[in-house]
């Protein structure tokens, strides 16, 4: 397995690793361990993840969580690669972090991993983008609201999710490669599902009980993803980044942005680079 971390910004108690995995379908997972609190974003790929909270596939957008101590294993048998930006926290910075959520319970992850959630939809293209950015400043700030974000979504302790079929794992797995690698276009749901080699009905279940949504609301997503990481990162015109996004329609785009970011794509921008 080959894994490529760099160290992109850290504090007192807690630090953010970008790492990136080549490894693939030949290679054999083996068994690591998290040295302290663990909550990672995928920005890109797909993969297996097992500890002992769980197994679930993991796809861009989703938050991989792992406790300090506990040992897990990535597997690729689906895809080659992934990418993910991990932050790590002390055991005292996590559970602050929980102790300052009303109502929240024990600090100790009981799931494997969040899916893809609209709440989270800003926190993961700020962080993206102060990777690439170099911003210590934004990553630390990230790093303070992925931990309050996931104490948050889990003090009503979510029971551990039913693990879903190989056979089911392998198909969604590779219809998130194919969404990802053409977010633009369209993906009906009839294709989406014959693509797959299952009916409709049992397609939209099967892709909502592993990813977390449906395949609409997946697209939808990852392409509002994108155009929030380009709208801080360049200059270039709204439109034409909707456009190129997947979005036929500005209005459509910038109300679906707003709905999702909490402010329209001029203020998003505005805001970034201030």
């Amino acid at each position: 397995m080959s894994t490529n971390s760099t160290l992109v910004a850290s504090g007192p108690e807690w630090r953010v690793q970008d790492v990136i995995c080549t490894s693939g379908p030949a290679d054999k997972p083996f068994e690591e361990m998290h040295d302290e609190v663990c909550i990672a974003i995928v920005t890109s790929g797909t993969f297996r993840y097992r500890t002992r909270q769980g197994e679930a596939l993991m796809t861009p957008g989703t938050l991989l969580l792992g406790n300090a101590g506990a040992c897990f294993e990535c597997g690729h048998e689906h895809a080659t690669g992934d990418r993910c930006l991990s932050f790590h926290f002390t055991q005292r910075f996590h559970e602050a972090a929980v102790s300052a959520v009303s109502g929240a319970g024990k600090a100790e992850f009981d799931i494997a991993r969040l899916p893809c959630l609209p709440r989270f939809a800003r926190v993961i293209a700020d962080a993206e983008t102060a990777r690439d950015e170099n911003d210590i400043s934004a990553l630390e700030e990230a790093a303070v609201r992925l931990a309050g974000g996931v104490a948050t979504m889990l003090r009503n302790a979510a029971a551990k999710e039913r693990a879903p079929s190989p056979r089911d794992i392998r198909r969604i797995a590779e219809t998130i490669q194919r969404i990802e690698a053409k977010a633009g276009e369209r993906f009906p749901l009839t294709t989406l599902a014959h693509e797959a080699a299952m009916s409709p009905y049992h397609f939209l279940r099967t892709f909502r009980r592993i990813v977390g949504m449906t395949p609409h609301q997946y697209v939808l997503r990852m392409r509002l993803h994108r155009a929030a990481v380009r709208i801080r990162r360049t200059k270039e015109p709204i439109s034409t980044i909707a456009l190129d996004c997947g979005f036929d329609d500005l209005s459509t785009f910038n109300r679906r942005f707003r709905d999702i970011m909490g402010v329209n794509p001029r203020g998003y921008r505005f805001q970034s680079s201030n």
